[in-house]
């Protein structure tokens, strides 16, 4: 917990926060809030079969004092045939605000992430960065594990 702050799940009133927040991060594109509602709806919707753990679990970072959007992440639970059909989370898309940036919110957010995951039954928790940020997930007490592959659609 950081005093001032508040961890939820995103909400469809989120739209604007979370766009802008995400730019930090990468490049968006155009999504208009009328698409954000409908992902945002899936993502609500899609429940691992069997259990009431949702597959998809976006959360955001308020400032209490503005309700301004701080930062934004999500988990994904993936069902594998591998260990024992165990879940893999993949923890994706975080980013913090620039105006919020160095006040611990990205490790709060790593961290309710985490424990999303790990409440689930999760056997592992993965997630992709950039080289320069991997001395920050580090100090969430993740380690390095292989290399990242890909290929892109332009």
């Amino acid at each position: 917990m950081i005093p001032g702050y508040t961890i939820r799940r995103v909400s469809k009133d989120d739209y604007e926060g979370v766009i802008d927040i995400l730019k930090v991060l990468t490049v968006v594109g155009d999504v208009s809030r009328n698409r954000f509602e409908e992902i945002v709806d899936y993502w609500d919707s899609i429940y691992l079969p069997g259990t009431s753990t949702r597959q998809h679990n976006p959360h955001v970072i308020v400032e209490d004092a503005t309700g301004q959007i701080a930062a934004t992440g999500n988990i994904i639970l993936e069902r594998k045939l591998i260990h024992d059909a165990g879940l893999c989370g993949h923890i994706e898309d975080i980013a913090v605000s620039k105006n919020h940036q160095g006040k611990s919110l990205g490790k709060f957010l790593i961290d309710k992430l985490t424990q999303v995951g790990l409440e689930a039954g999760c056997y592992k928790i993965i997630l992709d960065c950039d080289p320069k940020n991997v001395p920050f997930y580090e100090k969430c007490g993740y380690t390095k594990a292989g290399i990242e592959m890909q290929i892109r659609r332009d």
